[in-house]
């Protein structure tokens, strides 16, 4: 058996210490481990999937079994989740603010590779009026048409936010407000594609409407939300919030970096996810040539790398949270 008693390490407060009796074995160790992660027994430190594990006892047994954990800790935290058959990752491709170079060259490009994306319309933008059929006809294809608010306010206190207007600064919008205009652009999208289920993308990334975080207050009327710059790749499935997913905007990538990127993805077995704004013209461009070359590559391995509307990976991942 392991007979437990207390001492002080350092000024860090009460540390339980393990001393091992005769006749443990490798087994009885092992489970003691797994059993007292929880009470102070086994201590993780530090940052990413290695981490240093500290064990309190004379057997240096305990500390190569406590090593082997460690390693194992984020594959086993990861396995709770699962992809469908022969999957290694999940890519969604998004297009943020209803452009027109998204009518005119991501989305005859994304048909032509048979791929299926998200684009969030800020609705306001008169490309939705003018080119209402185009987009109807987007939806119809597979694609999603995801909310992107009607005004896309942002918050002009942050850095480089000279260009937003007064009447559309989140720093004098209330929630309330926010709310309303967003449940607004829910049934104004709906009478383009007949949907009710629907995604929401946070212009700028930003969260809080005069200070406070406006998107706690709608988060029951979306499947998922993104929200906020981060890193491109998930780096956990099993620990993602669905309702502040990070995004990347990739301007001026190449197409070979953008491909690390789903390959990076891929590594993990978590998910990419984009958010393109001009496709080869309009602002924050992306070129026709690295879009392209992003496309073929994920058609060519459609076969362990799944290319899907945000709404349709995000209800995935739900189903696969439920319980069983």
């Amino acid at each position: 058996m392991i007979r437990p008693s207390k001492r002080r390490f350092g000024g860090a407060g009460p540390v339980r210490r393990y001393r091992s009796a005769p006749g443990n074995s490798f087994l009885n160790i092992r489970r003691l481990i797994y059993a007292k992660m929880h009470d102070g027994a086994v201590n993780f430190r530090g940052g990413g999937q290695m981490k240093q594990c500290w064990i309190q006892s004379q057997r240096s047994l305990v500390f190569f079994v406590c090593a082997l954990l460690t390693l194992n800790g984020p594959a086993m935290a990861q396995s709770s989740f699962q992809w469908p058959a022969n999957i290694k990752a999940a890519v969604s491709l998004a297009y943020d603010d209803a452009l027109d170079s998204q009518l005119d060259v991501a989305i005859p490009a994304l048909n032509k590779h048979r791929l299926k994306a998200s684009f969030y319309l800020q609705l306001s933008n008169p490309s939705v009026g003018a080119r209402m059929a185009e987009w109807r006809a987007a939806a119809l294809g597979g694609h999603e048409l995801g909310n992107h608010t009607l005004f896309h306010q942002c918050s002009g206190a942050q850095p480089d936010r000279a260009w937003v207007q007064a009447h559309r600064d989140l720093e004098s919008t209330s929630v309330a407000q926010m709310k309303d205009q967003i449940l607004l652009a829910n049934a104004m999208l709906y009478a383009i594609d007949g949907k009710r289920a629907r995604t929401f993308t946070a212009p700028c990334g930003d969260r809080r409407a005069r200070g406070v975080n406006y998107l706690d207050s709608i988060k029951d009327d979306f499947v998922a939300i993104k929200a906020g710059a981060g890193s491109a790749v998930t780096p956990s499935m099993a620990a993602l919030d669905l309702h502040a997913v990070n995004v990347h905007a990739p301007v001026g990538m190449s197409g070979k970096q953008l491909i690390d990127l789903v390959k990076a993805a891929a590594a993990q077995g978590t998910m990419l996810n984009l958010t393109f704004h001009g496709v080869g013209g309009d602002y924050l461009t992306t070129s026709r040539q690295a879009h392209e070359e992003l496309l073929a590559y994920l058609s060519t391995n459609r076969d362990t790398i799944w290319t899907d509307t945000f709404l349709n990976i995000a209800t995935f991942v739900q189903t696969q949270r439920a319980p069983k």
